[in-house]
């Protein structure tokens, strides 16, 4: 069947019986679509997908050629870690593609993610500006350096403390992305992100996933160059629920949600998220 998704642009859908039929043969995953027109898309990535092919057989299945089965003209443009769960925005078409990228190469691009950390926050909101650089012997993780670290900034807002659980819920606005930015700056306040199992001093629980989630995306629009921000509905559902990772091979449900209208389109300023200048416009910051 078809479901109305924005104006003239439809998504194909599949009852259940047929999803599953196909995800047995391997061919399709469905993805919840926030936002679609004809020059791009916004998808939640579920925890646990990677967003593009890795190495190897067993690393082929991601978000961009899940996508890609429904659009075949979609096209990567960032990637968010595979624990980090949220927002993605990808080009439909190689002009709609080079245009965002160009808008990541020039700081035109703003991300918000929500997470929970460990323990109470003091104050109520801050900045983190510690320079980062890879612990190669320890690869993939990062660490702070002074000496040969590049610049990286992270400002932080308390959304709410649970005393009783001793959690804090933050919004996080990266101002440059390095890798593993969010969570080696929440690490080093002494609050590392829940299920981090990088940087955390307590590995997660089992089925514990990485408390992290891009819950905001604004960019300018590939072909009219308007203010676009695309908000996820899933953040606060997913975080009450410690085992919501993704398992390779399962479905996630289809959630078709309006395009963003003149309004949201609008938006009040947005932090502005910096790709590293050495990525090239596919980047990562979660």
């Amino acid at each position: 069947m078809q479901e109305r998704l924005c104006r003239d642009h439809t998504l194909t859908t599949t009852t259940r019986v047929a999803a599953e039929s196909l995800l047995q043969s391997n061919r399709l995953s469905v993805l919840a679509v926030v936002a679609i027109d004809d020059s791009f898309i916004v998808v939640d990535k579920p925890s646990g997908l990677l967003s593009v092919p890795g190495r190897g057989p067993d690393k082929q299945d991601c978000l961009s050629a899940r996508v890609q089965r429904e659009f075949p003209d979609a096209l990567i443009v960032h990637r968010l870690d595979m624990e980090t769960s949220g927002l993605m925005v990808l080009g439909r078409g190689i002009e709609a593609q080079r245009a965002l990228g160009r808008a990541f190469e020039q700081r035109r691009v703003g991300k918000r993610y929500e997470a929970v950390v460990d323990g109470l926050l003091a104050d109520d909101s801050g900045t983190v500006d510690l320079p980062l650089i890879c612990d190669w012997p320890n690869r993939p993780r990062q660490m702070v350096s002074h000496e040969l670290g590049k610049p990286s900034t992270t400002h932080y807002q308390v959304i709410s403390r649970d005393e009783q659980t001793a959690r804090t819920r933050v919004s996080l606005t990266p101002v440059t992305g390095r890798s593993h930015q969010l969570r080696v700056h929440m690490a080093a306040l002494g609050h590392p992100i829940i299920g981090d199992s990088l940087y955390a001093a307590t590995p997660p629980a089992p089925g514990e996933r990485l408390l992290l989630h891009a819950a905001e995306l604004s960019f300018p629009h590939p072909r009219t160059g308007e203010a676009v921000t695309v908000r996820s509905a899933s953040s606060r559902i997913d975080f009450a629920r410690p085992s919501g990772r993704h398992a390779p091979g399962q479905p996630t449900p289809v959630r078709a949600e309006p395009r963003p209208t003149n309004r949201a389109q609008r938006p009040e300023p947005v932090q502005v998220t910096v790709p590293e200048s050495d990525a090239g416009p596919i980047t990562s910051s979660g």
